[in-house]
C-alpha cells in the first residue's frame, strides 16, 4: 500500500475516533443527566430510567471498544502493518477496508473468528 493511501485510510480513522468520542461523551453526559432526574420519580419511572441508563452504558461500552480497535489500526498504519490479516498475513481486500478502515482480519478469517474458531 503507497503512502497516499495509508494516508487516506488515516485521515478516515481519525475522522471516525473524534465522531465516536464525541458519542461517547454525549452518552455520558445524557447518563448524568438521567441519574441527576432520580430524586421525584415513581417505580415506573425509576425502571425506565434504569433501563436507559443500562442501555446507555452498554452504547457506550460498544463505542469504547470500537475506539480501541480505530486506535489499533492507527498504530498499525504506523509499524507498517496496517492493511494486513494479524491472522493470515495476507493483504486484507481493500474494499473490506474502505468499509471498515480499522479491520484487523481478512473476509475468511473474520467469518471463522464470527464462528468462534480463531481467537485474535
Amino acid at each position: 500500500m503507497d503512502k497516499k493511501e495509508l494516508e487516506k485510510y488515516k485521515e478516515q480513522l481519525l475522522a471516525a475516533k473524534a465522531n465516536v468520542l464525541n458519542r461517547v461523551q454525549k452518552t455520558e453526559d445524557h447518563g448524568r443527566e438521567a441519574n441527576e432526574k432520580g430524586e421525584a420519580m415513581d417505580l415506573a419511572d425509576k425502571a425506565s430510567s434504569s433501563y436507559t441508563k443500562e442501555f446507555l452504558f452498554s452504547m457506550s461500552n460498544t463505542d469504547r471498544k470500537l475506539l480501541h480497535e480505530i486506535d489499533e489500526a492507527l498504530e498499525r498504519i504506523e509499524d507498517g502493518s496496517y492493511g494486513y490479516c494479524l491472522h493470515t498475513g495476507d493483504p486484507i481486500e481493500p474494499k473490506r477496508l474502505q468499509a471498515i478502515p480499522w479491520a484487523k482480519l481478512c473476509i475468511k478469517a473474520q467469518e471463522l473468528a464470527e464462528k468462534g474458531l480463531l481467537r485474535i
